[in-house]
């Protein structure tokens, strides 16, 4: 029996913004289809706009209503928006706020029922897509509501090739970061990130690096005590759960340095921390992931891109390189999962064992 191809839901995101630039020429590869089934959950007329405002090359786009009639080797798209929807290309507008949540609503709840098989996200806004349904800094908190309900907490990683940057802190004022800062928060994002790295991306044991939250890693308190106080702590705690740290490091000399091509993963206190060397490093490639959680979730790691909207000069290759990174993580967990199958469990229902007798299905702490 043929192997089905992975299902990739695709959002549309701002439609003012590059997002169906970025889409469309990614999927204007016909080999992209050949890789998996895509399905855009947007606007075919939206989309068509922005093909002919551009002068992209043409796609087949095959029409569908739902999720489940997805055809392989094509490009399919399910219209989740008014028919009447105006785009204002480098605007933002109320209307283009309320499409991107219909088409990331549409998109979540296919993937709680598995028509779907991962999400890779195009850029929002996260001003004009507020409602009374989504009020959240961004898609990282709209998703752990959604598939966190099990305690799951979602980890926001920048990746781009053995370069992956994980946040203690996320979308939070600079004021309120070193008071969100706590022991049981760093060892929480510890043990996600060792378990993704493992997990999602093959890794047998990771080696992680920790940034200090203070100017040379607080000098010896000098310059502040966190590092002492909460992060170490923080540190020697996650180890005795399995998971190999290193550190405190000054963020400066840790990335002047590239001392980050020596570890597998690097968490950063807070977001700009993290992040404005990692997209000095990686903005054209760079992949945002949402590790964490039960789904895969990326996307790139540029926004809507107002500036350029509608001038066809976006780089799609971000784009892309999220659809080949939600691929892989959804592999690398097939195969984690049958490497760290319970063997006694194998083996007792290979030997036709009735599972209503035993319970092996309990995980192990």
């Amino acid at each position: 029996m043929e192997e089905q191809l992975i299902r990739v839901g695709i959002t549309h995101g701002d439609i003012n913004g590059i997002g169906y630039e970025v889409i469309l020429k990614t999927l204007s590869d016909a080999r992209i289809a050949e890789l998996c089934t895509p399905v855009i959950y947007g606007s075919s007329k939206v989309a068509a706009y922005h093909r002919k405002a551009l002068e992209l090359p043409a796609i087949n786009l095959s029409i569908i209503a739902d999720a489940d009639d997805a055809g392989e080797n094509r490009v399919n798209i399910i219209n989740c928006v008014d028919d009447e929807i105006k785009v204002e290309l480098s605007h933002s507008t109320s209307v283009a706020g309320v499409a991107a949540y219909q088409a990331l609503e549409a998109a979540v709840n296919d993937l709680k029922r598995g028509a779907i098989d991962v999400l890779v996200t195009a850029p929002i806004n996260k001003h004009n897509i507020q409602n009374e349904q989504f009020h959240f800094p961004g898609h990282t908190e709209y998703l752990e509501q959604n598939f966190g309900n099990t305690g799951r907490k979602a980890l926001m990683i920048l990746m781009k090739d053995s370069l992956r940057v994980a946040l203690v802190t996320g979308h939070i004022p600079v004021s309120q970061i070193a008071s969100s800062i706590t022991v049981e928060d760093i060892v929480s994002k510890l043990r996600i990130f060792n378990h993704s790295l493992k997990q999602d991306f093959g890794i047998i044991r990771p080696r992680i690096a920790v940034l200090s939250l203070n100017p040379h890693a607080g000098d010896a308190g000098l310059l502040g005590t966190e590092e002492q106080d909460i992060i170490i702590p923080a540190m020697q705690e996650a180890e005795k759960k399995g998971v190999m740290s290193f550190g405190p490091y000054p963020a400066d000399g840790f990335f002047g340095s590239q001392m980050y091509d020596k570890f597998d993963g690097v968490l950063a206190m807070y977001h700009d921390q993290g992040l404005a060397p990692f997209k000095s490093l990686a903005m054209d490639d760079g992949v945002n992931y949402t590790a964490g959680l039960s789904i895969i979730r990326t996307s790139p790691a540029h926004g809507t891109a107002y500036d350029i909207a509608g001038q066809n000069v976006a780089s799609e290759e971000s784009f892309r390189q999220a659809l080949y990174a939600a691929l892989d993580i959804y592999r690398n967990r097939i195969r984690y999962q049958e490497a760290t199958a319970n063997p006694l469990r194998k083996q007792y229902f290979d030997k036709g064992g009735d599972n209503e007798k035993l319970d092996l299905t309990k995980e192990e702490e």
